[in-house]
């Protein structure tokens, strides 16, 4: 990208690239409903938001999994809430993500082995220990025209967010290394 082009993005505020969501996934295996009440207070006390169930969608034998029951739980931060996790998240990987942990519309995940990992968690030994996956969402302005109700319309080529224009705003706002 030549300076003008740079300098062109910097004044045009729509073109900035901004954290839309952060969603944290804990997932218990074989829908143990003691497992997962704990799994969600672990949430409930990391993220400061009540996390809501999900249901299994289809019936599958060998994971001993029936259809609608509860098998994981989740959390949606947006604003300050999902900054402030994100950067306690990163920080447990070692501020380091892959690349093809990016789609190409800018969204990325990346997953946690432990949430001892996370700065500032203890062990509780009532709760024990849990993965978890961080899904994180990113948007430039104007992206409520595609997601409202009313007069709901596309969004061009460069109303999206790009992989690259991801990797890059990682890499500016929290100082993520991103590895090939």
């Amino acid at each position: 990208m030549s300076s003008t082009t740079e300098i062109k993005a910097e004044r045009n505020v729509m073109d900035r690239v901004r954290l839309e969501k952060v969603v944290v996934h804990i997932c218990v295996s074989g829908g143990d409903w003691d497992r997962l009440q704990k799994a969600m207070k672990l949430l409930e006390q990391l993220t400061g938001q009540k996390p809501t169930l999900r249901r299994a969608k289809k019936t599958i034998k060998a994971f001993g999994i029936s259809r609608k029951q509860p098998i994981s739980t989740m959390v949606t931060l947006r604003g300050e809430k999902a900054y402030e996790f994100l950067k306690r998240a990163f920080e447990a990987v070692d501020f380091k993500i892959k690349a093809s942990s990016f789609d190409e519309y800018g969204n990325f995940a990346f997953g946690i082995k432990e949430h001892l990992d996370i700065p500032g968690v203890r062990y509780d030994p009532s709760i024990g220990i849990f993965g978890m996956d961080v899904i994180v969402n990113l948007s430039k302005p104007g992206n409520r025209v595609k997601l409202r109700r009313y007069c709901r319309s596309k969004i061009g080529k460069k109303g999206r967010v790009t992989k690259e224009e991801a990797i890059n705003y990682v890499k500016e706002e929290f100082g993520v290394e991103v590895i090939e």
